[in-house]
């Protein structure tokens, strides 16, 4: 990431803890996020890259909801989408590909209107977030400065246009693939793996990872609020005929008791003192 920075994105790693990263992503372009510069956490396991990172976004956007875990298909909510051959650079690139997709109810996200995350998107511009150690802070604060000074003008309000031109969601030419079959190549230090072949672009792999998430959360059939369900109470009631055969084998068994009984008094030579009761 060092030696090939990108505009669109910076991360560093703490010096205390190599498994936590501070980073910072620009609003994508042709949306209400654009200029924006929002700052994040993302928490390594500790068998990374086999298992998947934690995301937590620290900048309000009206995207993600603030210091809380979001679920996306490259987060730890998904283990079964991550491909180890993703990397840091490759789950930013992603992330800023989501920030305009529709939440479609994902725990951690929001769906603000346009108006207001244009608003959030200038004032995050102003300061960086305060959070954590002075460690911390100190990286939030590297981060902004270097981001600030790269970062375009943030654009008016957008027109009243259809949502569809002035909300894209990804940029031209998706190919519609599983994000596993075009992340392939990419390692943990953003150069090609000799033995995988190494993706077009850092959107193709963006866009393929977005596809993987429409999988994951339906956009437009995953409600905000899911009531739940009520047990209903069920009565089973049994057959009249199943009660009258009930009754049948209970007579059946007391009969047979009363012969057995007669039986054993009988071969022991009390018969006569039992005569006439049965």
């Amino acid at each position: 990431m060092q030696s090939n920075p990108s505009p669109d994105f910076m991360a560093l790693p703490l010096e205390e803890d190599i498994f936590e990263w501070q980073f910072a992503i620009m609003g994508p372009r042709d949306s209400e996020f654009e200029g924006g510069i929002y700052h994040g956490r993302i928490q390594l396991p500790s068998d990374y890259p086999f298992k998947p990172p934690s995301f937590m976004l620290l900048t309000p956007s009206g995207r993600f909801e603030i210091q809380k875990k979001i679920c996306l298909s490259i987060s730890n909510y998904h283990p079964e989408h991550w491909q180890p051959s993703w990397s840091v650079r490759t789950a930013l690139v992603a992330l800023i590909a989501f920030m305009p997709t529709n939440p479609g109810g994902a725990l951690g996200s929001l769906d603000y209107k346009k108006e207001d995350r244009r608003a959030l998107a200038i004032k995050s511009r102003e300061t960086p977030p305060k959070f954590g150690s002075p460690e911390r802070q100190r990286v939030i604060d590297e981060i902004h400065e270097q981001m600030l000074s790269k970062a375009p003008d943030v654009p008016q309000l957008l027109t009243n246009g259809s949502d569809e031109d002035a909300n894209k969601l990804t940029p031209p030419d998706v190919s519609g693939e599983h994000a596993g079959t075009s992340a392939e190549g990419v390692n943990t230090s953003g150069s090609a793996n000799t033995d995988l072949p190494k993706p077009d672009s850092e959107s193709e792999v963006a866009e393929n990872i977005v596809e993987a998430q429409s999988d994951v959360i339906p956009r437009d059939s995953v409600p905000r609020v899911v009531a739940a369900p009520q047990n209903p109470v069920v009565t089973i009631q049994k057959p009249k005929h199943d009660r009258l055969l009930t009754l049948a084998a209970l007579g059946l068994t007391l009969a047979i008791m009363a012969l057995v009984i007669k039986k054993f008094f009988k071969i022991n030579g009390l018969a006569g003192y039992i005569e006439g009761k049965f």
